[in-house]
């Protein structure tokens, strides 16, 4: 009894997010009741449950600083061209009906990388790719689930990207180590989801003609601009912008700013640099393309990027940070992984159960950031009570607990039909391309949704046979190298 009472702060936060609470008002709650049951019953005292609690929030100071740099690449991105140069390289080597969910999952997979935000990609990419794919007579379920499918690629591996900054500081690894650790894995399955594409489409008997960008950016009217802009969220008018770039053309050179992050996350920089040099780079070429006009203006972008940062993802870490150390001082997480530890009998077999957990996790509260915040502690602390190893091999662990929150919240969200994801996705598509709306089924979108699932079930098998060895960086530590403690 006293065990379920420890945990119970964890679900009364997971209640509250299931009746539709924001984050910001569960977390608080949940907090309060934290401290409550910490000092009734686990006999905590208040003084050392607040230690806990600021304590755990010392760690994560600098992730605040790495979230409002990537909310200002993100919108840097968008509206300097360096998103709509992508797109109309892409495009520019022509499409047919077959090559349209290939091309648009390749494509989203890079721009959601550049843009850091899944939803904010689907939302610039889905009127360009459907309206394409109805000029060359496609399939719209292939097309609909490519590009949702490439727009959580980059929300799962890139660096600006709210869901990978926060998974990875929950976990303590660094994000530069997080995308080299996954970043092999990752792109076998980019390619495994380009093919699966590739061949539903030859098997559906989709037609070769070539189209292009122009016809369909011809029939982008006005009013699929206004119903993205007010569907797209806070990144809709971004969105906007990026179509308008796609339309008029950019210079090709301003690929540049995302290859320069990109190369220097690679070589092991900073993270904060690497986000720096994308803001910097792109306003240096976006003056020499045109598409920035004053210093000032830029600067602006960048400033009211910092305060979108602020307003929602940095305070509710604040307060979900605040949770953690509560509920770590007084042990609350010990039932989980007594429950756990009873069903395994090696390390490899935790970690196995850690990533379903996320899964489950991500199909009760519906919502990948909630299921980042709310099983990431409890997979984190299972970890460093019941392994024993040398610290680089516990690091190995945390990096693929944080890749596992990431991933089982990010491309589980697109197997689970009640998702909030789905109705995103679903909702931008019936706005940008009415004939949608009576075509488009969400269970149809999840049966051809093939880079989700090959990376959820790719995950979980590599982990728990030991696969993973052959993959470059992805290798667990073997059983000689840590040892389970129950």
């Amino acid at each position: 009894m006293l065990s379920i009472l420890k945990l119970s702060p964890v679900i009364v936060l997971g209640v509250l997010i299931w009746f539709g609470f924001d984050v910001l008002i569960a977390a608080p709650i949940a907090l309060v009741y934290a401290f409550i049951v910490g000092m009734i019953f686990a006999h905590v005292r208040f003084n050392d449950l607040m230690e806990a609690a600021l304590d755990n929030l010392k760690h994560i100071l600098v992730v605040f600083l790495i979230l409002q740099m990537a909310y200002a690449v993100a919108a840097c991105f968008m509206t300097t061209g360096v998103s709509a140069s992508i797109i109309n390289m892409a495009l520019s080597m022509g499409a047919t009906a077959k090559l349209v969910p290939v091309i648009a999952l390749i494509v989203t997979a890079i721009l959601s990388i550049a843009t850091g935000t899944s939803w904010g990609t689907f939302a610039a990419c889905a009127p360009i790719f459907l309206w394409l794919n109805d000029i060359l007579g496609g399939s719209l379920i292939l097309t609909v689930s490519a590009v949702a499918g490439g727009s959580c690629f980059g929300d799962n591996i890139g660096l600006i990207s709210d869901t990978t900054v926060v998974s990875s500081n929950l976990q303590g690894v660094v994000i530069t180590d997080r995308v080299r650790h996954q970043g092999v894995w990752s792109f076998l399955c980019l390619v495994a989801g380009a093919a699966a594409f590739y061949f539903a489409a030859v098997n559906m008997g989709l037609p070769d003609a070539v189209g292009s960008t122009g016809d369909a950016m011809s029939k982008i009217t006005p009013d699929v601009l206004t119903a993205l802009e007010t569907e797209g969220g806070s990144r809709g008018p971004q969105a906007v912008q990026l179509l308008k770039l796609v339309e008029t053309g950019v210079p090709y050179y301003m690929c540049i700013p995302l290859i320069l992050v990109i190369v220097l996350a690679g070589i092991g920089t900073n993270t904060l640099v690497c986000l720096f040099a994308g803001i910097f780079s792109s306003l240096v070429l976006g003056y020499f393309a045109g598409t920035v006009t004053s210093i000032m203006s830029f600067l602006d972008l960048v400033q009211s990027s910092f305060a979108d940062a602020g307003s929602w993802v940095i305070v509710m870490m604040l307060w979900i940070g605040a949770f953690g150390g509560v509920m770590g001082r007084m042990d609350a997480f010990n039932a989980v992984a007594s429950l756990v530890l009873k069903c395994v009998s090696k390390v490899r077999h935790l970690m196995f159960a850690n990533g379903l957990l996320c899964l489950i996790g991500n199909a009760a509260l519906a919502d990948e950031m909630a299921q980042i915040v709310t099983i990431s502690p409890i997979i984190k602390d299972m970890t460093e009570k019941h392994v024993k190893g040398d610290s680089k091999a516990m690091y190995k662990l945390a990096l693929r607990n944080a890749t596992f929150a990431d991933a089982m919240g990010v491309f589980g969200s697109q197997l689970i039909p009640w998702h909030v994801y789905l109705s995103y996705f679903v909702g931008v598509t019936v706005a940008v391309y009415p004939m949608a709306k009576d075509s488009i089924s969400i269970l149809d979108m999840i049966a051809h949704n093939y880079l989700a699932w090959i990376a959820v079930l790719s995950m979980l098998i590599l982990t728990l046979t030991g696969l993973d060895r052959f993959i470059p960086l992805f290798r667990l530590p073997s059983e000689s190298e840590v040892q389970l403690v129950k």
